[in-house]
């Protein structure tokens, strides 16, 4: 017994010539190094204690010949010899759950017997002796078993989750890419709905490489997460990636009650320019925008909730209050965006109703783009909102695992969807991307007739056309005029 005896490290051939049976080190705070030859020339242990220690690895040395294992509190220990390697092993009392995932459906052979167990009447005798020494199969025994929040089975349970996730992640990082490009070097002017759906279009990119993080780290780690889970989700690697999908989230949701609210403003106000939202105003309002995301997703680090509670690094912790007020509150303003924006497009709906206003029709076709827009995101969410406000206030729904389910498919295709939806199919953004792509010496023919378009209509005889006579979601270029 060697407990609590200042030991800093075991260098090799320590126990050389020894017989050991029982060797306890715990308490041995400052023990960070057991050398690889430690135990050669050694017979034993069949049982060590290294509890709270510093140890970082075990010697394989020594653990052919281990039957109990006991490394309580050792949170250094962040990676385990192969299993193969414990051909005696029966019970292991760890630190980490992940740990005992690699022994759960691992069972060994034993390779030698007591000479009684050949003995058929000895059974009738001693029944317990068999059960306990003559069993072909050793099942070992592990402690703490793994918890709801880290089940065993790696970052993307399902194989289809794995697939899914790499096309949704490139699909969002090239599209919400394209936008932005898109959107940034037109040479028309910049409007407050462009410059609101660049945020947007930010915001969804980060959820993109959000999710190509965690599609990386799965197939890292893919069938041996027990051993790269805890470096994973105490590192700072899931800490990123935690705090780019809450940013990422919290900035959409932010821009997208923006976006919905210069709707609003813009059709309600229509008869009175000097009412009219302003770029100045805009930048004002995203300025909040940005301040109100950082502030959300920094607060995991600082230490209200945690990014490390899972694999997907999400802020899942509930247990202190000021945690479980954290996730509750972030979950509200989402339900609070959603019903402004509801109420929002009501008011829009009953403004067009109103036969003394006539609105432009411009702003009608933007207003209901947006709408489809806007519900979209939201209806994608809703699942997402209700089992988690369940989850937080403790009164889980559904596992993990299923809940990996609804965050690929539901939580963000939205970062996906969203460039298809309000640039990709509108005529203003083909016009700009046409444009853009004949610098380089694509499209030509198409730029061309954009341009002989743009000039006519500057020119006052635009040609109505299919292609002219759709106003783009985010570009309102002749309203002022047409007002």
């Amino acid at each position: 017994r060697l407990t609590k005896n200042g030991i800093r490290k075991i260098d090799s051939y320590a126990f050389n010539g020894t017989k050991i049976e029982k060797l306890f080190l715990m308490g041995n705070q400052q023990l960070s190094h057991i050398h690889t030859y430690a135990f050669i020339g050694a017979e034993g242990p069949i049982v060590l204690d290294i509890s709270r220690t510093a140890v970082h690895t075990l010697p394989e040395s020594m653990l052919r010949t281990l039957k109990l294992l006991t490394a309580i509190s050792v949170h250094s220990l962040r990676k385990l010899p192969s299993l193969e390697l414990f051909t005696e092993l029966m019970q292991a009392n760890l630190t980490y759950p992940s740990h005992c995932c690699a022994s759960k459906n691992f069972k060994k052979h034993k390779s030698v017997k007591n000479q009684m167990c050949n003995d058929s009447g000895a059974l009738l005798l001693e029944p317990y002796f068999f059960e306990d020494h003559c069993k072909d199969v050793i099942e070992m025994t592990c402690y703490p078993t793994p918890d709801a929040f880290n089940p065993c089975e790696d970052i993307m349970g399902f194989t289809f989750l794995r697939v899914l996730i790499w096309f949704i992640s490139i699909l969002a990082i090239v599209g919400n890419c394209t936008v932005l490009l898109v959107l940034l070097t037109s040479r028309y002017k910049l409007t407050v709905p462009r410059f609101l759906m660049c945020h947007l279009a930010f915001a969804d990119l980060c959820m993109g490489i959000y999710l190509l993080i965690i599609a990386g780290k799965d197939i890292q780690t893919q069938t041996h997460y027990y051993n790269y889970g805890i470096d994973w989700q105490t590192g700072a690697g899931c800490h990123a990636a935690g705090f780019l999908t809450v940013f990422s989230s919290e900035l959409s949701v932010y821009t997208l009650t923006a976006i919905t609210l210069e709707r609003w403003h813009t059709i309600t106000y229509a008869m009175q320019r000097e009412r009219q939202l302003r770029l100045c105003h805009a930048c004002a309002i995203m300025a909040a925008g940005w301040l109100f995301a950082l502030v959300i997703a920094l607060m995991p680090i600082l230490g209200v909730s945690s990014y490390s509670k899972t694999s997907i690094c999400l802020p899942m912790e509930v247990e202190a209050a000021t945690s479980q007020g954290y996730v509750v509150l972030l979950l509200l303003l989402n339900v609070a965006a959603f019903l402004i924006v509801c109420v929002c497009y009501m008011r829009i709906y009953l403004t067009v109703r109103n036969r003394a206003f006539v609105p432009a029709n411009a702003d009608m076709r933007i207003a209901k783009r947006m709408a489809v827009l806007i519900f979209t995101d939201f209806l994608c969410m809703a699942p997402i909102s209700f089992f988690a406000i369940s989850a937080a206030l403790k009164l889980p729904l559904i596992t993990v695992s299923h809940a990996k389910v609804l965050l690929v498919l539901f939580y963000p295709i939205n970062s996906c969807s969203n460039p298809f939806l309000y640039a990709f199919f509108t005529q203003t953004f083909k016009r700009d991307f046409f444009i853009l792509t004949s610098y380089f010496g694509c499209f030509k023919t198409r730029a061309h007739v954009y341009r002989t378009e743009i000039s006519s209509g500057q020119n006052g005889a635009m040609v109505p056309s299919p292609k002219t006579s759709d106003e783009t979601l985010y570009s309102l270029g002749h309203i002022a005029h047409m007002h």
